[in-house]
């Protein structure tokens, strides 16, 4: 072996990149590729980022977890191809596009050309490419950038075809409308999922407006709170709580009459009047309170002296009463429309028990008034808000006007009708878009839809049969989100994305569903080459009646092409058939918790409705990485040290061992700390480099004395050796590979680090540190016997590396590179290796043994430190107590002279007799009886701290003890030893 240097002049970044350009020279990869070509597969799906932005520790962690597993399958005997993917489409693209022509609406790109808007966007999609794969190879992960697949390459675009035409042939798809979160900033609809990864507080305007009873003998009126004042020019109907109970009172001075849930009647304001007005103004009458925070303004004593209870009904009654609305823009429907109807999604905890209803800007809206034939199934509603945010032709006195900036002025308009009661502002989490950053409104768009809610049990059945690190993500998280499924809005009104393959006929009612590009062929005779809009949208289809059929404008969301990945990075059906049918469902996926929502939800639900399975075996989802200070790491605000600067200043392992010794692999948030990276070089790779630079130099020396070159002793001798330390270190290391096999094998990657950390102290402070007189052949040390104990820390430093070489790839290969020199047909690289495998008998007890003679050793220091004894000054003795007579005999014989020589005292006297030196002493263990005994705990603690030495010891044995009338176990009492003297 070659000799090494000092720690203090090992530079882990320098080493990492010899290490590349090893394995570039080598082609590593590819040869361990080759080399477990004939393996069972595994495998594994890689989520596709978006290449416009710049990799961050998110894309990191997960690419660490990724090649962590991926590395320690393809050393346990599997074929692990690993080709990074890329999401091209979607609003992220489009967005950056928009932002660099200055395109505001969707008419900026049809002026423009879709063909020319597309080709842009298609050139920015690989932009940073080059970045992403210097990052990620810089990381240490093992991956094929050459053989990558992207979403917008026509195989995959063919892939995601199929599955929608599968889709559709199982029934599962439809065209509808539904109200969904809507980005004007964007100006397309958005997941729920998308739409939640965005809320900020904001403050919002609050009113309550008058809607006067049709025919009332009284003349009263409904109040209805709403916080979007732009909805109201579309209200079409008043919904209640049939179950409510409502008064209709008058205001003692100003005469007003309203109708209000009971329980909400304290949120009318308290008026005092300076001269009549009509039924429902405000006018000039002076409001107290009239400005509120919140939904609970009024007092409930003033409100209730204030207005007279003139009537009470229930909520049901009021079903099919008629108001007269605040505008004349939808008079067209007075019809059917403003009247009463009423659901339970009325509550009693906000507004006025009234809530106005505008079917195309409320999910809930929509539904009731469909129920209620309000409105109509179809392409019929009336939206009267553009793709932009702007009011339509039909609000008249608005239209062209942006909906939240009309708000105002809506409010203006409300109060010179005479119609708001009340008016003010309050904060609370609203929605944005989480690429526009603009707030989002709610609006009935028509859009292709999956049917999922049909899929809903199947899902929840499939969701059991995959083994997820934490279980609780999906035992709830992810459960709960399948358990309120909702049917998938699939399509997108926007341009660069996969076309929907749906060609129709102009009055829709003759469609076809395109499965593949040798069909369109077929069907339309003309030869395509790209499935974008622009090199499609021209292509026709004849008609099996008149005319021709025409491809329908959407695109797919993106989210879609990501479930149906497993698919089309193969380009399934169409070549793979038996590698995609053979290995289906995947064994393994990782991602960010995020994913629940998003990338591992579009899995299952594709795979569940073309397939009935799941689409993976096992799932790691990891947390959030944030900031030093808890905020979330923002590629705009840049709140976050450069990878590369901490890779650069502490190497790739220390960053990897960092990010997955920590809450983040347990789906919990890390809080990134660049200290951190570099605690992890001082506790984790400078004790490890220490201790193989120990057996380098120790080597090294005997060649220096004239002796043999050192070779290492075969393992099955070594496993004879009679020293106690190298059963003990053999034995240790048998168990680091059997715990690194189980927890991997059950994808706990976070248990492994802390085992490896004690793991390494042990070698260095026990093994190392007790044994150097023996590893440097020191007198009365026999060659031999030298040897011996260099052999058994050679064999143990290269099974650890082994055994960690998927954690830290860098590091293990620069000692096994060292290390493979005295080795004969040794692998040129340590991950052509195989796994270790647990080999011999483990020594536990002697492995719990050394382990308590270090606690002994630990204590003894301490008790010498107290009594101001240093080591230097030797004692006679050491009297080791301890019920264990197996240990006994162990410190007694064996280990005796670690223990002497590192305590510096003359003998060592074992004593399995604890009362010898100790009394005992009961109390009662309040956290667990605290709740069970009540007020008697007081009474039962005086009688278990009074028991006697005798009472402890029969209690012991018998396993319980009463106590008046309650009878407790050995885990309600504590027993404890105490010294009579140290």
């Amino acid at each position: 072996m070659d000799d090494v240097c000092e720690g203090k002049d090992f530079s882990f970044p320098a080493q990492e990149e010899s290490i590349l350009s090893f394995w570039a020279d080598t082609n590593a990869f590819e040869t361990q590729l080759a080399k477990t070509a004939h393996l069972p597969e595994y495998i594994f799906y890689d989520g596709p980022p978006f290449a416009t932005g710049l990799p961050h520790y998110g894309h990191i962690l997960a690419g660490t977890i990724k090649d962590i597993v991926t590395r320690y399958q393809s050393m346990t005997g599997h074929h692990v191809t690993r080709r990074f993917g890329w999401d091209c489409h979607g609003l992220p693209v489009e967005h950056e596009i928009d932002l660099k022509l200055g395109i505001k609406t969707r008419e900026d790109v049809l002026k423009m050309g879709i063909g020319e808007y597309n080709e842009e966007c298609r050139k920015i999609v690989t932009r940073y490419v080059g970045e992403w794969e210097k990052v990620i190879t810089r990381t240490g992960r093992w991956i094929d950038f050459k053989n990558d697949y992207k979403t917008m390459d026509l195989n995959f675009m063919e892939s995601v075809w199929w599955v929608f035409s599968q889709l559709h042939q199982k029934g599962l798809v439809y065209r509808g409308f539904k109200v969904m979160p809507y980005s004007t900033g964007c100006k397309t609809p958005l997941s729920n999922f998308e739409a939640n990864s965005n809320y900020k507080e904001v403050p919002d305007p609050e009113i309550m407006v008058t809607f006067p009873i049709v025919d009332d003998s009284d003349g009263a009126a409904f109040v209805a709170w709403t916080t979007t004042p732009w909805t109201l020019p579309s209200n079409l109907a008043l919904c209640v709580n049939a179950n409510f109970v409502y008064l209709k009172v008058r205001n003692k001075v100003t005469g007003k009459i309203y109708v209000v849930a009971e329980t909400r009647l304290a949120e009318l304001p308290v008026e005092k009047a300076k001269k009549s007005a009509p039924n429902g103004a405000v006018n000039d009458s002076k409001t107290v309170d009239s400005k509120s925070k919140g939904s609970s303004g009024g007092k409930s004593k003033s409100t209730t002296d204030t207005y007279e209870v003139l009537d009470k009904f229930s909520g049901a009654s009021l079903v099919g009463t008629k108001y007269v609305p605040l505008f004349d823009y939808f008079k067209d429907f007075a019809d059917v429309a403003f009247k009463v109807v009423a659901d339970d999604y009325v509550t009693s905890d906000s507004g006025s028990g009234i809530v106005h209803c505008a079917p195309a800007f409320g999910e809930d809206d929509y539904r009731v008034c469909l129920s209620n034939q309000i409105i109509t199934k179809g392409e019929s509603l009336v939206v009267a808000v553009d793709d932009d945010g702007c009011f339509t032709d039909r609000i008249t006195d608005f239209k062209g006007r942006y909906v939240k900036e009309a708000d105002k002025d809506i409010i203006l308009a409300v109060k010179e009708k005479g119609r708001l009661v009340k008016s003010g502002s309050f904060t609370h989490s609203y929605p944005f878009c989480w690429r526009s950053d603009t707030p989002l409104i709610y609006r009935a768009v028509p859009s292709w839809f999956v049917a999922v809610e049909k899929l809903k049990d199947q899902l929840l059945e499939n969701n059991k049969g995959t083994y997820w690190v934490p279980d609780f993500v999906k035992e709830k998280r992810f459960h709960n989100w399948l358990e309120n499924a909702r049917d998938w809005a699939v399509s997108r009104s926007r341009f660069w994305g996969t076309p929907l393959p749906v060609w129709a006929s102009e009055d829709g009612q003759e469609i076809v569903v395109i499965g593949s590009v040798e069909e369109l062929e077929r069907l339309s005779g003309t030869e395509v080459k790209d499935l974008h809009r622009h090199k499609i949208d021209h292509i026709t289809i004849p008609s099996k009646k008149n005319g021709v059929l025409r491809r329908v404008e959407d695109v797919f969301d993106c989210w879609f092409e990501s479930g149906s990945m497993p698919y089309a990075y193969l380009h399934y059906p169409f070549e793979n058939v038996e590698l995609f049918e053979n290995n289906f469902p995947g064994h393994f996926v990782a991602e960010g918790l995020d994913q629940t929502r998003g990338w591992f939800y579009t899995l299952m639900v594709l795979s569940t409705a073309l397939f009935g399975k799941p689409a993976f075996k096992n799932l790691i989802c990891n947390g959030l990485v944030l900031a030093e200070d808890g905020k979330k790491m923002s590629k705009r605000l840049k709140n976050y040290p450069s990878p590369m600067e901490v890779i650069n200043d502490y190497g790739a392992d220390a960053l990897r061992l960092y990010i997955i010794n920590s809450p983040v692999v347990r789906a919990e948030p890390l809080r990134f700390k660049k200290e951190g990276v570099h605690g992890v070089v001082k506790d984790v790779f400078l004790p490890w480099y220490n201790a193989y630079r120990f057996l380098v130099q120790n080597t090294k020396r005997l060649e220096v004395e004239g002796l043999p070159q050192f070779t290492p002793s075969d393992k099955a001798i070594l496993q004879k050796s009679s020293n106690v330390l190298d059963q003990w270190i053999n034995s240790a290391t048998q168990s680091l590979v059997q715990f690194v096999r189980q927890e991997m094998d059950a994808y706990r990657l976070y248990t492994v680090v802390p085992y490896l950390l004690k793991y390494l102290d042990n070698l260095t402070n026990i093994y190392v540190r007790f044994n150097r007189k023996r590893l440097k052949g020191q007198r009365p040390t026999t060659e031999e016997d030298c040897r011996t104990a260099l052999s058994t820390l050679y064999h143990v430093l290269l099974t650890s590396c082994k055994a960690m070489a998927p954690f830290t790839p860098f590091f293990t290969e620069v000692l096994y590179r060292n290390l493979r020199k005295v080795s004969s047909g040794a692998e040129e690289s340590i991950h052509y290796c195989t796994f270790p495998e647990v080999e011999g008998m483990r020594g536990e007890r002697l492995e719990q043994s050394v382990n308590r003679m270090m606690t002994i050793i630990d204590l003894a220091r301490n008790i010498r430190e107290r009594n101001s004894k240093p080591l230097k000054t030797p004692l006679r003795e050491m009297i080791v107590v301890h019920p264990d007579a197996e240990f006994l005999d162990d410190i007694a014989g064996k280990l005796k002279e670690y223990v002497l020589e590192e305590l510096n005292v003359q003998s060592v006297i074992p004593c399995n007799d604890p009362l010898k030196y100790a009394s005992l002493r009961a109390e009662p263990d309040f956290s667990v009886l605290g709740k069970r005994l009540g007020k008697s705990m007081g009474m039962v603690s005086k009688e278990v701290k009074a028991m006697s030495q005798e009472d402890i010891l029969a209690f012991e044995k018998s396993g319980e003890l009463t106590v008046g009338t309650h009878c407790l176990k050995l885990t309600d009492i504590k027993v404890m030893f105490w010294l009579y003297w140290i």
